[in-house]
């Protein structure tokens, strides 16, 4: 019903409030990883690349892998690893010594020495084992598999006799 001076209005006098739209909720992305924790090994390494090349002494514990060039001694307790590639003029002395590259000097191990198939050494090689792959190519001396004492008992490549060296006849 309608009163005098009123008009009626087509539209209700209340208007509908207005309500936020309504946001999704945030999509959860995955959990950004972490970086695994380097699992610590017994020794560290070092590693020159492919494209370094060093002339000087590596001295240490920690394992050494070469990839590049180097000239001089390399005398460590780790383990030394000689990339495809790599070309050294070196004396080495190393637990032990796996040759994929190109090898020019003596090398002693008082463990292992692994002669890859792409493996070059010339030079003379002492170590308690040797494990040579076909294809590998080498040019020198070798001794292995003799414990301290043995090698002791050589001189020279041949076996000393004491009886011999009493006298001072050695032939």
């Amino acid at each position: 019903m309608a009163l005098w001076n009123q008009s009626i209005s087509e539209e209700p006098s209340e208007k509908p409030v207005e309500k936020p739209p309504v946001m999704p909720p945030p999509v959860q992305s995955a959990p950004i990883p972490q970086p695994k924790p380097i699992i610590a090994s017994s020794r560290d390494e070092t590693v020159f690349g492919s494209g370094v090349t060093i002339e000087g002494k590596i001295e240490g514990d920690s394992n050494v892998r070469i990839a590049g060039k180097f000239k001089g001694d390399i005398q460590i307790k780790g383990d030394l690893n000689i990339e495809k590639g790599a070309h050294l003029g070196a004396k080495i002395h190393a637990a032990n010594v796996t040759i994929g590259g190109e090898v020019e000097g003596n090398v002693i191990s008082t463990g292992q020495v692994k002669l890859l198939e792409s493996g070059q050494l010339i030079g003379d090689l002492k170590a308690n084992t040797l494990t040579v792959a076909a294809g590998s190519r080498m040019r020198g001396h070798v001794e292995f598999g003799w414990s301290a004492s043995e090698a002791a008992k050589f001189i020279n490549g041949r076996a000393r006799d004491d009886k011999i060296e009493k006298n001072g006849n050695a032939g």
